[in-house]
Order: C-alpha cells, then structure tokens, then sequence
C-alpha cells in the first residue's frame, strides 16, 4: 500500500474518529487546529497547534502532507486552492467548499440542477426581509438561515409568526419556504476522482426538541423501497454534478405528500453516518480513508439494524464533564458508547454517541429510548441524583 500522508483541517470529534479508522491500516494521519486539548490530537501521528481559518497556517500544514481534506467546511478556502495549484491533492475540492460554505450559493446550485429544493430568496439583511414582508413578497411562515458560519444548528431561524420576528438575523442570509415535514432524512456516498460510488443506506432523524441538533437516528428509515431508492439515486446526482472526491451527505426532507426535497449537504464525514462503525460493513470514516489513500471503497451495506444517539451536554451544566449511566449502558448488549474527549461539557455541547444495534429495529429503538433516560453527560459543579459518574478519562 503507498504511503501517503493525510492531513486534516480540524481536530475534534470527526477528526478523533477518522484517526481511530486509521490505525488498523497504520496509516500517516496528521491534524491542524488550536489545542492540543482538541479530541484528535492525542492519537493522530502529528499535531500541529494553528488555525484552519487562517491562510498561512493552512499553506504551512499542506505542504507537509501529500492530501488534505476537512472536519469543518469554514476552513481557508483559498490556502487550499494555492495548495491545489502546486500540486497537493484536496479533498473535497476547493470549488465544492465554496458552494457548501456559502447556504445561498449552495441553493441556487440545487435550483440550477434541477434537484428539489424548497422556494426561496435571498438578502442581505432584516430590513429587506421586514421590507418584503410589509410589501407581500414574503409571507409566514419561513425559514431563515445564515448564508456563512452556521453550523450544528447554530445560524437558523424559524419565524412562524409576527411575534418571531425579533428573532430575525441582521446579516445576509436565506429564506426558505418552510416544508411541512413528514420525515428528515439523509444518504451518505462516496465517491472517487474517477467516478467510483458507493452509497450508504438511508437514515432516518429525530431532532433535539430545542437545540436543533439530531438527538438519534435510525437505519434502516421507514420509508418504501422506491422513496430510499430515489433518494440515493438523487444524492448520487448531486455528488456527480458537484464533481466531488471523498464523502458527500445529503439531507432530505418528505413531505407530507411523500415528496423529497434536497435540504443541505457536507461534503465530510457526518453526524448521520456515526452507527456505520458498528452497524456497517465499511463505516464512514473508513471510506473517507480509502478515498483519500486511493484504496477500493468498500461495501456499505447495513449489518444489523441500527439507532445512534448523540450525548449532548444536559441543561444548567457547564464544567468539567462527569458521564452518568455509562456502565449501566454497557452491561446491555449491542450498546456502543463513543466519548470523544472532550474535557468540559456545556448545554447542548455534543460530548459524544451512542449507537445500539439490535437484530430488530424496534429492539434497537426500545434500548435507545432506555439510554435517552439514563445515560446524561453533567459537569462536576452540579450534580444529577441517582446513577453512577464516569469522567471518562
């Protein structure tokens, strides 16, 4: 196998578990990013302390590897394409980010394709939405979303009535028609620089009542054949069309009449393809390698079924984390946890995962309805009654 040596712009929990995916092929797995206090950094070959923001730190970083690719999509875009041009191979490419980095460029790409997105504007700031709003261009409700820098949740607005209309940001962004949702969804391919693809089940999300983070999901979906069939087929479009290298995740939307639409995209490992350690024959992160080490993809097909969960940080605690119920989690069987080293936790602060596999679905969603009620990431300074603290260091 030719040696080649991976660098990773971004040093937290997806870049912990690209590394960890690394180590049985020993493969050179380098990261940037600005304390060696991040998830990644105790186990990958070689930490560099910089910032992937930064032009000069990124130019620097890439130079000492042979290929880059990224944990975050707000990384120096234009180090990259400098990097590119003196021959470093970018994965994905620097174009792809532009269009992901920018949500209403990234719309307008759906809308030029052809793919199903819902309706939408742009502007540049509250004004102009208050302005088409008092003039009937714009009508409630809607989904406003940042342009730049969103990300985890952060950076979206849903204005369902007058009174929303405080919340609104006073920076440029996007407003979309809001989908009256049946189910969210998402598909996961891989794909080499020759065309190769190779595509993950299809998932299906539950979000966080409030933080607007995906609290679990599960695979298989509960959708027929011929919706997941489309899906895949359709998230296969859009990783062509975008001539992108490595992962690409796509989340959809069904409406209520079963029809899909094309939300967002990353073009990295993704929260929605977690469960693929255990739950897939290739998991995700281990398909990002063999793209990036120009290695044949691997099968994706689903080995048992599956739910994750994402450990957020519990409400009203900030401080040194403390994980309670993790032994009790342990002694089930099928029950995987995943902490991600992170040393202080915070509310809604995602302190790692948990995927259950089960020989049914509904076995599966039971466990991880259990796991919801007894497995809480707290901090040191306050405590929850009942149940055993593990600090996971």
């Amino acid at each position: 196998m030719k040696k080649t040596r991976i660098g990773v712009l971004g040093g937290g929990q997806l870049g912990r578990m690209l590394v960890e995916a690394s180590i049985p092929w020993c493969l050179d797995v380098s990261i940037l990013d600005e304390s060696i206090e991040f998830p990644a950094a105790g186990i990958c070959t070689r930490f560099y302390e910089g910032d992937f923001a930064n032009y000069d730190d990124v130019l620097q970083f890439g130079l000492a590897v042979d290929v880059i690719t990224v944990e975050i999509e707000s990384v120096n875009v234009e180090a990259l394409k400098q990097l590119k041009a003196q021959g470093k191979t970018i994965v994905p490419d620097p174009e792809v980010l532009e269009i992901i980095n920018d949500k209403g460029i990234q719309k307008q790409f759906y809308r030029d394709h052809g793919f199903p997105t819902s309706e939408f504007s742009l502007f540049n700031d509250k004004a102009e939405i208050l302005s088409a709003i008092e003039n009937g261009q714009l009508s409630l409700p809607f989904v406003q979303k940042l342009r730049v820098g969103g990300y985890d949740g952060r950076g979206v607005n849903v204005i369902r009535t007058v009174d929303d209309l405080d919340l609104l940001f006073d920076e440029a962004s996007v407003v979309e028609k809001m989908v009256d949702i049946q189910k969210e969804l998402a598909v996961i391919t891989a794909r080499k620089r020759n065309g190769e693809m190779k595509t993950f089940p299809m998932v299906e999300m539950s979000f966080h009542p409030t933080a607007n983070l995906v609290e679990f999901l599960f695979c298989p979906a509960d959708v027929d054949q011929n919706f997941e069939s489309q899906a895949r087929a359709l998230t296969e479009k859009i990783a062509t069309a975008l001539e992108v290298t490595g992962l690409l995740a796509v989340e959809f939307f069904m409406d209520q009449h079963g029809k899909l639409w094309v939300n967002e995209m990353a073009p990295r490992p993704h929260n929605s393809g977690h469960h693929t350690i255990e739950a897939n024959i290739t998991s995700q992160f281990e398909q990002h390698l063999r793209v990036l080490a120009d290695l044949p993809l691997g099968e994706t097909d689903l080995i048992m079924p599956a739910v994750m969960i994402n450990l957020l940080g519990a409400e009203g605690h900030a401080g040194e984390a403390l994980y309670q119920g993790i032994e009790e989690a342990m002694a089930k069987n099928g029950v995987y946890p995943h902490l991600y080293n992170k040393k202080m936790t915070k509310p809604k602060r995602k302190m790692g995962h948990i995927t259950v596999t089960q020989h049914s679905l509904e076995d599966a969603k039971k466990c991880a309805r259990e796991l919801l009620d007894t497995v809480k990431v707290i901090s040191s300074n306050k405590s929850i009654e009942n149940g055993s603290h593990y600090n996971g260091l």
